[in-house]
């Protein structure tokens, strides 16, 4: 397979991150990078590629194999919509819109023209998930009652500088917590209901700052999910998973999923069972499950190189980062309103 042109629009924080990926997997090539900002002229120069202010004006003059769009979530839409009308590969950050109805019409779109859409839930593609998707696939936690997970974590300051972290669309749901849904959904089946309280107490920005948050699965097993940025602790995703290292490495759980036959808890993958039978009254022990670990965001981008090629389909479609968009969007109206909302 040939190395794909890939071009990075938004060279932020996760922007960059694809750029170095791309750089070091032998299956892309960095093409451009595009940002409105021109002091990130020099990422372009550092790795020898053109810069361009915006998709348009790179879409004039250069030619990419695909687009990885991670750029502020309220462009998300428009910036697919425009690779797609150019007949380009695109993988969009998450969330795939900042509403559903937005979202909808990129899918849609997508799809009528035949231009594949990936979104970046990138810890599906972590070996980790891969191993505990197994285990419940295989029958190993019995028939999932109940599930816990936890986001816990505190963004300082500075994380603020940019209005449009504290503008509507930004906060930790549809940032942080849209990654936790999507693997709930992965691991655990689809949520039909969702119930949610939030609050900004302490910055008192337009946006949330911490959730509570009850799912109740199509499959009966029942969900809960506390959420904060300012609040300092070990327990959330970033700092268990120890896949970026940027970010502490705790030797805690973020997730805990609970069955009929055993409980796993993740990322830790221990798998905890009754020697002989599920009673209360017999022994407890537990097990550790093997994987090999990997970066997700590489293998992200070598399933995105591999669909371009057309060798593989998208490990993250447009339509389940919608889906999960359902979810977020049901939370932020359940808060609101105080009700239990329907998917």
């Amino acid at each position: 397979m040939n190395a794909a042109r890939i071009a990075v629009a938004g060279a932020g924080l996760i922007g960059r991150r694809h750029i170095q990926h791309i750089a070091t997997e032998a299956c892309a090539v960095l093409a451009c990078i595009v940002d409105p900002d021109p002091a990130t002229r020099h990422i372009a120069a550092q790795h020898d590629v053109p810069w361009y202010p915006s998709l348009g004006t790179m879409l004039n003059d250069s030619r990419p194999e695909g687009v990885i769009l991670a750029t502020p979530n309220q462009l998300h839409v428009q910036g697919g919509l425009e690779c797609i009308a150019a007949g380009l590969p695109v993988l969009v950050e998450k969330p795939i819109a900042d509403n559903v109805t937005a979202g909808t019409a990129l899918v849609a779109a997508a799809e009528a023209a035949g231009v594949p859409l990936l979104v970046g839930h990138h810890r599906r593609h972590n070996p980790l998930i891969t191993a505990a998707k197994a285990a419940i696939e295989a029958g190993r936690l019995g028939r999932i009652v109940t599930v816990h997970a936890t986001c816990w974590f505190f963004k300082p300051d500075g994380y603020f500088a940019p209005a449009w972290r504290r503008q509507r669309g930004a906060g930790p749901i549809f940032v942080n917590l849209i990654h936790d849904v999507d693997l709930l959904r992965h691991l655990c089946g689809e949520i039909d209901t969702v119930q949610a309280m939030e609050s900004n107490a302490i910055r008192g920005h337009a946006v949330e700052e911490s959730a509570a948050i009850i799912l109740r699965f199509r499959s009966g097993a029942l969900g809960t999910i506390t959420l904060s940025d300012t609040t300092v602790a070990p327990w959330s995703w970033e700092f268990t998973s120890g896949e970026n290292a940027a970010y502490t490495h705790t030797p805690e759980q973020s997730y805990m999923i609970g069955g009929t036959e055993a409980a796993l808890a993740i990322p830790t993958l221990q798998l905890w069972r009754h020697e002989t039978r599920p009673d209360w009254w017999q022994p407890l022990g537990h097990e550790r499950l093997a994987f090999t670990a990997e970066d997700p965001l590489a293998r992200q981008v070598r399933n995105f190189c591999a669909v371009i090629a057309g060798t593989a389909s998208p490990v993250v479609s447009g339509r389940e980062g919608l889906a999960t968009l359902r979810v977020i969007e049901a939370v932020k109206q359940a808060a609101q309103t105080g009700q239990a909302i329907p998917l």
